[in-house]
């Protein structure tokens, strides 16, 4: 079995390859291609242990991941998981590799991937909210779908913003509102569980996209969830946390496209410059099999990680 260690995942994950890999898992996933369940997690005081299987395109694999939002400022990652992959025709594990990386990076791809999908071609203004790990994985992918003439960041802690901005070329802004309003693009990228932003903030013609997944209650406001198109990986995503989002609770599934859906042409994407589209996200178990797959096809080219019996 081939161990790779975070430094080696960093280095391996080509991020441009990423975001085509993943375009490819969503639509396998909404063509009913991949057999992936909801997650489970069990819960500790301070945090929990969630579980992600599934397989799509000959990819068998499991996340461990552990979210602990005490960990901010302690030096440890709130997020910390493990993937284990394992060989599609006799079960045998082949790889185990660290899945903090991965689930930063996969994050920020799969808003990149909604985005180019979803958002304006002139978007042009890009406000990311959170100057954390996901803040700083949606500058490294969304920038790469879009050509933004201004990045504003904003953050719940002033210094984390001001020190996210210098690293991208962004300007940091004192409060999220000041973020939102005439931005083209939105990112919710934190750990709140009340929302962060209000619908009225939003110009006409905008594209939000929210990762947050906090324990206690959405990131997103309802007249936001309800302002325009609704894209979600998969309709799981209206099932009870922790396998859902608090956003979606008591919606109809059908309200919403998942992002294959709109990648493979079976579901319209916005039909007018004026629409506001909206992408929750609740991270899936076929990103994750995308990453890991780019991870270790090409560790095994290049002899990378250790080799353990």
């Amino acid at each position: 079995m081939r161990f790779i260690g975070q430094d080696e995942v960093r280095r391996l994950l080509d991020l441009d390859a990423l975001l085509e890999a993943l375009a490819d898992a969503f639509v396998e996933l909404s063509a009913g291609r991949a057999s992936v369940p909801p997650r489970v997690a069990a819960t500790a005081p301070d945090g929990f242990l969630a579980a992600m299987p599934g397989y799509v395109s000959g990819v068998l694999e499991a996340k461990l991941v552990s979210v602990f939002p005490g960990n901010e400022g302690s030096g440890l990652p709130t997020h910390q998981a493990l993937i284990a992959l394992f060989d599609e025709q006799s079960g045998t594990p082949v790889a185990l590799m660290d899945g903090t990386h991965i689930t930063a990076a996969r994050t920020g791809a799969s808003s990149a991937v909604a985005t180019r999908a979803l958002a304006r071609e002139d978007a042009s203004v890009l406000a990311v909210l959170g100057g954390g790990v996901q803040g700083r994985s949606h500058l490294e992918a969304v920038t790469r779908v879009r050509d933004f003439g201004e990045i504003r960041v904003a953050s719940r802690t002033v210094q984390h913003a001001e020190a996210l901005a210098g690293d991208f070329g962004a300007r940091a802004v004192a409060t999220f509102e000041e973020a939102v309003r005439g931005a083209d693009v939105v990112c919710c990228c934190t750990d709140s569980s009340e929302p962060v932003l209000r619908c009225e903030w939003l110009d006409r013609g905008a594209h939000v996209t929210s990762v947050g997944a906090a324990r206690a209650g959405p990131e997103l406001d309802g007249d936001t969830v309800r302002a325009g198109i609704l894209v979600v990986e998969s309709r799981i995503a209206f099932e009870p946390f922790p396998a859902g989002s608090h956003e979606l609770a008591g919606l109809d599934p059908q309200s919403a496209a998942e992002l294959g859906e709109i990648l493979a042409g079976t579901r319209p994407a916005r039909s007018s410059d004026d629409e506001i589209t909206v992408y929750k996200s609740m991270g899936h178990a076929v990103e994750d099999a995308a990453a890991a797959r780019l991870v270790y096809e090409r560790a095994r080219v290049e002899g990378a990680g250790a080799e353990l019996d």
